[in-house]
């Protein structure tokens, strides 16, 4: 058993118990505290800590009592760190239709209510009235995606950049690796607040615009009318994916919200130091006997090769929050981490995944990066791949192959979603079926549809269709009764439910009994919920039909469920207990139309 003392501490008692008299740093997070390379709150605090700063961290604070959770630790010499946690809450609290979930992965027992919608907000409010001389930065994809004026599906309402809601002194966008760090150097040489402006990766407040800056309509504008916030959305879309980027500023009453350009992305040395870490790859003792915790048991034996994603979907925050430039790890420093992976107590030979946020983009670039610096294409590979992108899948292929040699390693999957479009020719597959499938092999088509594929920034529905052939054959040829399991999304703007009867009869032509499907969730900061808010896609202007009622909702995606009667599921139920066109009936209704 792992001693409390290796890990960041929690609480007043831990911290004395490493002789501490004051903290230089304080975390507050939505999650629960597991000391483990995919939650934010432990990396940021542990690469604090190798910079020799003493650091806590303070995971789900109660908000609704005496507030006992926010002075217990004191204040900070440096500042208080705020993040949500590894989701947006509005997503882990609701479904697409707005109900509320009954559970929470990222809590012990998966018990719900443990965190308030927006926590980024409610901490820090509450943090400011207590420490009002204390700077507060907030982090995590929850402020990163609502950085600047943003549609809020769940309130059906744009709101204004997180800085102005939260009083934060400072919000840090994308992965805080580097900028977390410099933030925390330079308080620590006596910098004031306005000196950190400087940095890159941060947004603040001014009361005027910096020199050269780009400026978009205002918050007020953008309210005013929706085609201006669609202007605004493509402004702030092209510079997120610059190598060189502008300053953009955003008006917002009387002041203005800054934002300085990211880092592309991190070196090969820095992604190392950052998961070569002392992790103790656990959740904290404090959770003994609480419950599992639903999201460190999907990833405690799997391996992150590398952040970032050149994909582009529409309705995808990754690129967002991790960027476009693929950031990869050395192979000693992976190698390094399947070994610690192997010493778990309770690791029984199978890693569950080596990937990443696309599984097959590890390494992968352009050649020449001067093109790159003069490119800010949303995607590499859509609508054509980059005739620049050097998508040669050989590295990871000789990566999985030394994995698969480690002592201890029986099976090593790739549980995360591959990108066909990545690769033309069989080699990469080939291997992937053969020895790092458990027999379900993950990819997201999304559609059917060519032109809603378009619009969601995906290849042609033939694309999987020809993986489709190609995967049966090698599992013909090998003898494995393996399974393809695709991903589709209902709702998407753009799509009928015209366009949902075809992929209803196109799965069934090829003998798909869909399972992993979604409704379109519109998340802050993405195209689609652009296209959903406004109705229109602000590249072309061309005005667009989307399912905005729950029960419009519910009737697209029941058409993912042709096999099943009436009685099979509540999606085809809802759908015939309100009357709705059957989906195993072909019927001539026409679809009706929303505007705004």
């Amino acid at each position: 058993m792992v001693a409390p003392n290796e890990f960041l501490p929690t609480s007043a008692k831990e911290v004395a118990a490493r002789g501490w008299e004051e903290l230089d740093v304080i975390l507050f997070t939505g999650d629960a505290y597991v000391d483990h390379p995919a939650f934010g709150a432990a990396v940021i605090g542990r690469l604090l800590e190798a910079e020799g700063y003493r650091v806590a961290i303070v995971p789900q604070p109660n908000w609704r009592d005496d507030l006992r959770d926010f002075r217990k630790l004191g204040k900070p010499r440096l500042f208080f760190g705020v993040s949500a946690g590894a989701m947006d809450s509005m997503v882990n609290h609701y479904t697409a239709t707005r109900r509320r979930r009954s559970d929470d992965a990222y809590t012990p027992g998966g018990r719900a209510g443990q965190r308030p919608d927006y926590p980024t907000l409610v901490y820090t409010q509450i943090l400011k009235r207590l420490y009002p001389d204390v700077p507060v930065l907030i982090g995590g994809i929850e402020a990163s995606l609502r950085r600047l004026t943003h549609y809020d599906y769940w309130e059906d309402r744009l709101r204004p950049s997180f800085l102005v809601e939260s009083g934060a002194d400072l919000l840090t966008y994308g992965m805080g690796d580097r900028v977390t760090v410099e933030i925390a150097r330079a308080l620590h040489n006596g910098f004031n607040l306005k000196r950190l402006t400087r940095l890159g990766q941060v947004a603040y407040l001014s009361d005027t615009v910096p020199e050269g800056a780009l400026l978009l309509h205002s918050y007020e504008d953008c309210v005013a009318s929706p085609k201006k916030f669609g202007e605004n959305f493509v402004r702030i879309e092209t510079e997120s994916n610059r190598m060189r980027a502008q300053v953009l500023a955003e008006r917002v009453g009387d002041r203005y919200v800054v934002v300085n350009p990211p880092y592309p992305y991190l070196t090969e040395s820095e992604m190392d130091r950052s998961f070569d870490l002392p992790y103790t790859r656990l959740p904290h003792p404090r959770y003994n006997g609480k419950g599992r915790i639903g999201a460190y048991e999907m990833i405690k034996h799997s391996v992150n090769l590398h952040r970032g994603c050149f994909g582009g979907c529409s309705f995808c925050t990754i690129s967002a929050h991790q960027g476009k430039f693929i950031s990869s790890r050395s192979e000693a420093s992976i190698l390094r981490e399947v070994e610690r992976v192997v010493q778990m107590a309770d690791f029984r030979g199978n890693l569950s995944d080596i990937g990443g946020p696309s599984a097959n983009m590890y390494r992968m670039g352009g050649r020449n990066r001067a093109l790159c610096a003069e490119c800010s294409r949303p995607s590499c590979i859509f609508p054509k791949i980059c005739p620049n992108l050097d998508n040669d899948h050989r590295p990871l292929l000789r990566l999985y192959r030394k994995i698969r040699q480690v002592a201890g390693v029986k099976h090593a999957y790739v549980g995360s979603g591959i990108r066909y479009d990545l690769f033309d020719n069989s080699s990469y597959l080939d291997e992937v079926v053969k020895y790092h499938t458990s027999g379900r092999l993950k990819v997201a088509p999304e559609h059917t549809s060519d032109r809603v594929l378009n619009l969601m920034r995906k290849p042609s529905f033939d694309r999987f269709e020809a993986l489709n052939a190609r995967f049966r054959s090698v599992c013909e040829w090998e003898g494995l009764p393996y399974q393809l399991i695709p991903y589709f999304i209902s709702s998407h703007p753009g799509c009928t439910e015209a366009d949902m009867r075809e992929l209803a009869e196109i799965t069934k032509r090829l003998d798909f009994r869909l399972e992993q499907v979604q409704d379109l969730t519109p998340t802050p900061m993405t195209l689609s919920s652009v296209m959903f808010f406004t109705g229109m896609n602000p590249y072309t202007g061309e005005k667009l039909y989307v399912a905005r009622t729950r029960e419009e909702k519910e009737r697209q995606k029941a058409h993912f469920f042709w096999y099943k009667r009436p009685a099979g599921g509540p999606a085809v139920r809802n759908a015939e207990k309100r009357g709705y066109e059957k989906p195993w009936q072909n019927t001539n209704k026409k679809v009706r139309r929303h505007g705004r």
